[in-house]
Parts: structure tokens; C-alpha cells; sequence
């Protein structure tokens, strides 16, 4: 399939409407410019940079790649602001903003000529993403690893709910790792797709090779979303885990959480490769990842996965 010809790929300039997360510790720019590289849209996650260090990846991404890249910027983040203000000296094409309030930035982003897309956890905050300005909503459903939504919503019951709201382009998120699982979500509405944990477990990856070899050990129920008390996370059950949840179980509160939580323990897992004692986000898809790719690799799977699956679905109608 040479080129996906919708919304999404028309908005961002890209061949497929594949997207990579910005995910903390493993979206540096060797990763986005693969993705990008490959047809889809790479995002630098600036979640886990100060302002000088995305500047530094902004330049890298660029050597590496001439086709539009974008960052992800947590709107929690502390240094929402400074990151914001070097993404539009350097005129990136593209923000995806999650983890805030959209009204913040949309406006101004655009005064820039940049593209806004941002991450909601439900069908009400797509709405008022949508009545922010955004180009385009990325619904992230609750298999999805890293921050999510306290609804606990599934992709396959977010997706359509989100439709019946939207007049601008849908991403799927949560718990997408195959062309099967690409073209299910096209089939609920989207128009698109941002895929986090399959390219966390891939070789550009800037993630520690203990966590990717790690996450191809995961089986079904080895991750749950847990720090709810402070913002919902999905991780991996380890010594670091155990630690959270029996504290959770005997009525922590928000701030004996933060206490465990310190600074640097996902930095700690993921960039370092204490997985045992570091803290480890990935999403429940990791139970079907066995391999580490490359970034091309998985996007060429994807599309092949999605024409093979489309054509098998025909059969199975008796169309074709």
C-alpha cells in the first residue's frame, strides 16, 4: 500500500496514519525521525525534557529526517511553558498535547502555524477539545501503558462514543500493536492510530535494553493501572509496584503516594534499567510483543497486517 489518503494523512503530510506516542524515556528523536521515516508521524516526548535538551532532539530529529515530525508535550509537565516557547522558535509542524487543558495552547500554536492535536480519556473531554480549536483527538482507551484516564474506558467502547461527538479527525489509542487491531479501530471511526508500546519495544527506542527485553517477557495481567490517588498510571508489576499497591491497599494518601513515588523512579526503570525497583510503564498490549524491531519494521507490518485482515474480513462477509 503505497499511501492512506484521509484526514489524518492529509492534516499531518504523512503516508500512514500510524502515529508514535510520546512516551516518557523512549521517544527521543531517533525514534520519531524512524517513524517518520517510514511513512508514519514520529513524535518526540518532551514528558521527560527541560527546554534545552528538546531544543537538542528538535535539531537531531531534523538531521535526521526532512518529513514532518511533531512533539508530545504533557501540559502537566512543569516546564509546559519553556517547552512550549522552543517549539514554536523552531516552528515544529506539529503538538500533541495530553495531561491538561487544551484552551491553554491551541490558539497560540496556531497563530504559529502549528498543528494541534490533543489526548482525551473520554467522549466529554473530546468535546471540548474539539470546542478548544484542536485539529484532530487522540481517545486513548484504558489498555494504554503510562498516564491514563480515571474513567478506566476500553478502546473498543471509547472509539465509537467519541465518534458520535466529533466532526474533526479521531486517533485510536490503547492497547494497538498489529494491523488487525489497526483495522478494528478504523472500523469503530477513527482515522488513525497512535501506537505507544509497540514502539517503546523497538530498536530506536531510547529505553533501556533491561526494559525492552523485559517487556517481551509480559504476560497477560502483568501490568495494572495503579497511582489513582495522583495520576492514573499503568505499570508493570515489580518490587516498585508492590511497594505502590500495598501502600494503596492500606489507604495511602495522595501525599505518602508522592512520597514513594520520589523523583526520577521511571527515568530509574525505563532509561536506567533497574526493573526491578525502578518504576515501568507499558500497556497491556506488551502480553503480545515478543520481538525488538525496528521502527519501519513495525509500521510495514501494521500496513501489511491491515490490507491482509481487511481482505480475510471480506471473505469471512462473503464479499470477496
Amino acid at each position: 500500500m503505497e499511501k492512506i489518503d484521509n484526514r489524518v494523512t492529509r492534516l499531518f503530510g504523512i503516508r500512514y496514519p500510524i502515529i508514535s506516542g510520546g512516551m516518557v524515556w523512549c521517544s527521543g528523536a531517533k525514534l520519531a525521525a524512524a517513524v517518520t521515516n517510514a511513512g508514519g508521524l514520529g513524535l518526540i516526548g518532551a514528558g521527560s525534557l527541560k527546554p534545552d535538551m528538546l531544543r537538542e532532539h528538535i535539531a537531531k530529529c531534523r538531521e535526521l529526517t526532512k518529513e514532518p515530525f511533531g512533539v508530545n508535550v504533557p501540559l502537566m509537565s512543569p516546564y509546559s511553558k519553556d517547552l512550549m516557547e522552543v517549539i514554536i522558535e523552531e516552528k515544529v509542524p506539529i503538538v500533541f498535547t495530553s495531561a491538561g487543558n487544551p484552551q491553554l495552547w491551541t490558539e497560540i500554536l496556531h497563530d504559529n502555524g502549528i498543528k494541534v492535536a490533543h489526548v482525551v480519556s473520554s467522549s466529554k473531554f473530546a468535546l471540548k477539545a474539539q470546542q478548544a480549536g484542536v485539529d484532530a483527538v487522540v481517545a486513548e482507551g484504558f489498555e494504554a501503558g503510562g498516564h491514563n484516564g480515571r474513567e478506566e474506558t476500553t478502546t473498543m467502547v471509547l472509539i465509537p462514543a467519541v465518534k458520535k461527538v466529533l466532526d474533526i479527525p479521531l486517533i485510536a489509542a490503547g492497547g494497538i500493536a498489529t494491523g488487525d487491531a489497526m483495522l478494528a479501530c478504523l472500523a469503530l471511526g477513527a482515522e488513525g492510530v497512535q501506537v505507544g508500546s509497540r514502539f517503546a519495544v523497538c530498536s530506536e527506542s531510547s529505553a533501556s535494553p533491561e526494559f525492552k527485553t523485559l517487556c517481551t517477557t509480559l504476560k497477560e495481567g502483568d501490568t495494572m493501572l495503579s497511582l489513582k490517588k495522583i495520576s492514573p498510571t499503568r505499570l508493570v508489576k515489580n518490587k516498585f509496584f508492590e511497594q505502590v499497591d500495598a501502600a494503596e491497599q492500606s489507604g495511602a494518601t495522595k501525599e505518602e503516594l508522592q512520597e514513594i513515588l520520589g523523583r526520577g523512579k521511571a527515568q530509574q526503570g525505563i532509561f536506567l534499567g533497574d526493573v526491578e525497583n525502578g518504576e515501568l510503564e507499558i500497556g497491556q498490549v506488551a502480553a503480545i510483543i515478543r520481538d525488538i524491531p525496528t521502527a519501519k519494521k513495525i509500521v510495514d507490518n501494521m500496513i501489511s497486517e491491515l490490507e491482509q485482515a481487511y481482505k480475510e474480513n471480506l471473505k469471512i462477509l462473503g464479499i470477496f
